[in-house]
């Protein structure tokens, strides 16, 4: 059963599954599609070309699915998809995309956004990122499953963070960022692999010492790039973490974090 607060608007047009609980002075647009179980808190926020998926919860004064902040968009009717159980805190912003940039923001399943975090135009965000309060991210940014930003975080348009990399408060990020390593600073530096996070999500003890080997072989060794990469082939041919690391880093186009 929906349970609209009388002070809160919804437009005729939107679509809200039954049983969406609608809180105090909340806003839902025109074009507004919310799923099963999802809360909009207090002065909640969701308008554009927007669909949440099931039991989400949007809290105070957090706006989904404004407009894009880039003076190149010009009303087109561009959109945000986003996931299942994830929890937008307070005052976040997460923006539709453009139609130079595919015209889709989206986000995955079971995400963290805190407080005051930005999400901005055409951004992808896989499943299980965490955003700590006051990150933001410029247009074009893809942040991978299992990635954790640390609070006061930056990140430069167009770049990838690779999975389970783990991002130190106060960085600013340039550069795309490797899978299943820990960055910190301004510019970011890399610190060696998450091996923390990676044993939480389950990596085993093979598992950890193939990425810690390539972390080792690329990072440190002093190695060129390619050969680098030639080494990791030859050693890990058949090692499907290290060749999704591989595959990574070959596809970056801002070049690798060091």
């Amino acid at each position: 059963m929906k349970q609209i607060h009388p002070s809160a608007f919804v437009h005729p047009r939107a679509e809200l599954a039954e049983d969406v609980d609608i809180g105090p002075f909340a806003y839902v647009g025109e074009f507004a599609r919310i799923g099963k179980g999802t809360k909009l808190l207090h002065h909640a926020c969701v308008e554009g070309h927007t669909t949440l998926g099931a039991q989400n919860e949007v809290g105070p004064f957090s706006v989904i699915g404004g407009k894009p902040q880039d003076l190149k968009y010009k009303d087109e009717p561009t959109r945000l998809e986003i996931g299942d159980r994830n929890q937008f805190r307070e005052s976040v912003t997460v923006n539709t995309g453009t139609v130079t940039g595919g015209g889709l923001t989206k986000i995955g399943s079971d995400c963290l956004v805190m407080a005051y975090c930005h999400v901005a135009h055409d951004c992808v965000l896989g499943d299980h990122v965490i955003m700590a309060n006051y990150s933001g991210l410029s247009g074009h940014v893809v942040l991978e499953d299992w990635v954790t930003l640390g609070g006061m975080c930056g990140v430069t348009q167009f770049l990838r963070i690779g999975k389970h990399a783990f991002v130190g408060g106060m960085t600013g990020i340039r550069k795309d960022v490797a899978p299943y390593g820990i960055v910190v600073g301004d510019p970011s530096e890399v610190r060696g692999p998450n091996l923390v996070g990676l044993k939480r999500r389950g990596f085993d003890s093979e598992r950890l010492k193939a990425v810690t080997e390539a972390y080792k072989i690329y990072f440190e060794s002093g190695l060129e790039r390619e050969q680098a990469l030639k080494e990791l082939e030859q050693k890990f041919a058949v090692q499907p973490d290290i060749r999704y690391f591989i595959d990574f880093i070959r596809k970056s186009e801002k070049g690798i974090s060091r």
